[in-house]
């Protein structure tokens, strides 16, 4: 039987139960995907993470809030709440289905859904999502999260691609915002980020 394609699906998940998800996709060896910052611990939220990361150790565990290296130890949090993506080929799809259940049979998310939502899930462009991991990992200072509504009120540039710096490759649309020019990287109909400004030496236009 000819095996499926992956593809890149975004989860909305309630109750601030992101990591819960995460887990569990992780245990199904499906990858996932999430967009977070990295905080350093200090003091006693130092002390009560490391214990935690000790004590789950030692029972094969682990925390996936919290990163440790060496004797420093970050805290992951979520750049957007309730957000994950998960890659998946149509085998797979009824897995994660079943992990956004608790134990209850009740919802603890869903997966977006194309705008003809009769039509299935929204697989997400592989470039849409390259661009948006590439900015959420390596253009963290200055973003800004818009949901799929607020994308409307900005009135839309030239698409192009960023051509030097720690950004280079992304692709999104010139958008002013709040009177400042700016790069916003969309996932359509989920989620837009944008960037602190680009200098425009940096930028080429795209066609589309």
């Amino acid at each position: 039987m000819k095996e499926s394609a992956l593809h890149w699906y975004a989860l909305k998940v309630f109750y601030n139960k992101v990591f819960d998800i995460e887990d569990c996709l992780f245990s199904l060896g499906i990858p996932t995907y999430l967009a977070v910052d990295k905080v350093q611990l200090k003091g006693e939220a130092h002390l009560a993470a490391r214990k935690r990361i000790a004590s789950l150790q030692a029972e094969g565990k682990q925390d996936r809030r919290y990163i440790q290296e060496g004797a420093i130890i970050y805290q992951r949090v979520p750049m957007v709440n309730s957000l994950i993506f998960a890659q998946a080929d149509d085998q797979s799809l009824p897995y994660i289905e079943k992990a956004l259940l608790n134990e209850l049979g009740e919802a603890r998310g869903f997966i977006y859904r194309r705008a003809d939502w009769k039509k299935g899930y929204a697989i997400i462009p592989e470039a849409q999502m390259a661009s948006f991991k590439l900015i959420t990992t390596k253009g963290s200072q200055g973003l800004e999260f818009f949901s799929a509504d607020d994308i409307s009120r900005f009135k839309e540039g030239k698409k192009v691609r960023v051509t030097e710096g720690p950004l280079r490759g992304a692709e999104g649309y010139i958008k002013r915002i709040r009177r400042d020019r700016r790069l916003l990287v969309c996932i359509e109909g989920v989620v837009a980020v944008a960037t602190a400004f680009i200098e425009p030496q940096f930028l080429e236009e795209v066609q589309e």
